[in-house]
């Protein structure tokens, strides 16, 4: 078994993972402990692979991975990395793609808990001429979750908490009292008049009533859309505290119902117990068996009186769309209004190639992307507005039908 301080080194360097944005549970430490017992400690590069293979799970978490192991065991070679800890982070035209947003959240990740102490003592006030800044609030709104740093992420989140939506009531078929109404009430007006004493009869009417509809999220939580799914539950608690009558599922190899976690009122409470309750969290995808269980324990439960169904997934499915076409055809079928949002088509030669896209998309009312704080204002928007399948036209791929 490694001694007490290389244990406490996988400990911190765990958490340096978990706060750069990896999904590092205790459990992946155990085995990293395990691992590193069986390769040693003598050859670096065995070392390395070891802690490679138990800590990450997906080939885009190699970037941040590499860059805080390089960083947290002190690599020589990268000396330059570790001295931009002290220095602003610039960024140009000519940075990689992809690149920046990881050695940030690993640079952040490894810095935290080692800022300087403040200065508490006064000093001279320093006012700072703002006429020719700009806010970095029109750049967070339009940046991707995938490229965020941890702050940029924190203050997403705080604006999905500051979101509130107004949806427009629907017509029930339930009859409601109304004295404007145009149907009559026999059971209600002979009450009265046997309360009267049938002395005289006064018409009671009824007509049909409204209420807000039910809204039903079912999220994608596999390892291509892990990230986007820790940001959007936050979206979703909003949902959940604003209105009664939200249903909220979480899906990878397995279905799970989050409804009962995410009402609590404190949202970092509520996405925990989310996550806590789902076993597949970042693991691969079988949308098909998903909804069908869905469709087998839940439909009937949570699709009646014109519910709006939120469908967040890329499309990308282990079984290759195999029975996926039928099940999402029939939560259409149940549903008022069938939304997929998708974070792939926020790029823009985005073309449905794979069979698990071809597969929903032909059943879908709207096609949306959800991959930043403005895509998100844009969903808000739509939801709120009237909506009726018979007289709009389908939207997909970002476009009117």
């Amino acid at each position: 078994m490694p001694d007490g301080r290389l244990l406490d080194n996988l400990m911190h360097f765990g958490r340096v993972l978990r706060t750069a944005g990896l999904p590092v549970g205790t459990g992946r430490l155990l085995e990293a402990v395990r691992a590193v017992e069986a390769v040693g400690i003598t050859d670096r590069d065995a070392f390395y692979h070891a802690l490679v293979a138990t800590l990450t799970t997906r080939r885009e978490q190699r970037e941040v991975f590499d860059q805080a192991f390089h960083l947290f065991w002190r690599n020589p070679k990268l000396r330059e990395k570790m001295m931009q800890l002290m220095l602003p982070n610039l960024t140009s035209d000519l940075d990689p793609p992809g690149e920046t947003a990881p050695m940030t959240r690993a640079q952040e990740a490894f810095a935290a808990g080692q800022q300087p102490p403040t200065d508490t003592s006064k000093g001279e006030d320093i006012e700072l001429d703002a006429s020719l800044t700009w806010s970095d609030r029109e750049l967070l709104q339009a940046k991707d979750f995938e490229a965020m740093s941890i702050a940029e992420l924190a203050a997403a989140k705080a604006a999905i908490k500051r979101m509130r939506l107004v949806f427009p009531d629907i017509r029930t078929r339930r009859l409601v009292p109304d004295k404007h109404g145009n149907r009559p009430d026999g059971r209600m007006t002979l009450r009265l008049a046997a309360r009267r004493g049938g002395d005289s009869i006064d018409l009671r009417f009824r007509s049909p009533g409204h209420r807000a509809p039910p809204i039903v999220i079912l999220c994608d939580i596999s390892g291509s859309m892990e990230r986007y799914a820790r940001v959007l539950l936050h979206f979703v608690h909003g949902l959940t505290s604003d209105r009664d009558r939200v249903h909220s599922f979480l899906f990878g190899t397995r279905l799970t119902n989050i409804t009962r976690a995410l009402r609590h009122r404190d949202v970092d409470v509520a996405v925990a117990a989310a996550s806590s309750s789902v076993q597949d969290w970042s693991g691969g995808t079988r949308i098909g068996r998903c909804l069908h269980d869905f469709n087998r324990h839940w439909a009937r439960r949570v699709l009646g009186t014109g519910a709006t169904v939120l469908f967040i997934s890329d499309g990308l499915d282990r079984d290759a769309g195999a029975d996926l076409g039928p099940e999402v055809e029939r939560i259409a079928k149940s549903a008022r209004r069938l939304i997929w949002l998708n974070p792939l088509l926020r790029f823009e030669g985005f073309e449905p190639k794979s069979l698990g896209i071809r597969a929903i998309l032909p059943h879908v009312d709207e096609f949306r992307p959800v991959h930043n704080l403005n895509s998100l204002t844009d969903l808000a928007r739509a939801l709120v507005s009237p909506y009726d399948r018979a007289t709009v036209g389908t939207t997909k791929l970002g476009k009117a039908a």
